[in-house]
């Protein structure tokens, strides 16, 4: 089994919408794909340009505590992203980014750290883009600028190994904090600086 790092970002419930939209708005402008239909919990309809399981066909998330959908993102580039991009011979859009998928999402509508708040997990889909996720810091800024802008509470960084997360943004600052140092031992300390996710 090869590298599956992941960043995952925390949110409230009520913030869910706003923030799947806020990542379609990050995907290529064309994609060879049929919009998705997807229903999340609340009933709130949305369309996004993103299949889920690889299949197109309507989303309705009222009774299931998951949402997966198969993504591509468009990042900022820098010479880790050009790496993983091998020699393509692709060049960044008008924006001066580049698209790469399939990054994988899950939704977990009761996180698993904290049940009242949102998780959205974005893991890397090959060791190749692991270790692009671990090197970019546009990556990095990406995630973390995309907490910032729906709302979330935290993003962490995660290696997938069983050892302990890095703390990437947290109360609207970037960071490199690992869960387990003086700061957070553990994810109970670091949940425990959270907001009401009612609030």
């Amino acid at each position: 089994m090869g590298l599956v790092y992941s960043y995952e970002i925390y949110l409230r419930r009520r913030d869910v919408a706003g923030a799947l939209t806020a990542l379609a708005g990050l995907a290529p402008p064309a994609r060879a794909v049929p919009p998705l239909d997807v229903t999340l919990p609340d009933g709130e309809r949305l369309v996004l340009p993103f299949t889920s399981r690889f299949e197109s066909e309507p989303v309705d998330c009222s009774g299931s505590p998951t949402l997966e959908l198969d993504t591509s993102i468009r990042f900022g580039v820098d010479d880790a992203v050009r790496a993983y991009e091998g020699p393509s011979g692709r060049e960044p859009d008008e924006d001066g980014r580049m698209a790469i998928g399939y990054v994988y999402l899950t939704v977990r509508f009761a996180s698993l750290a904290h049940p009242g708040y949102v998780s959205m997990e974005f893991w890397a889909a090959t060791s190749g883009m692991s270790r692009m996720f671990a090197r970019s810091a546009r990556v990095r800024e990406l995630f973390t600028d995309l907490t910032a802008a729906v709302g979330g509470v935290c993003c962490l960084f995660d290696t997938g190994d069983g050892g302990p997360e890095e703390v990437c943004w947290l109360g609207g600052a970037t960071m490199r904090e690992r869960v387990s140092g003086d700061r957070f031992p553990d994810l109970r300390s670091l949940t425990a600086t959270w907001p009401d996710p009612g609030r």
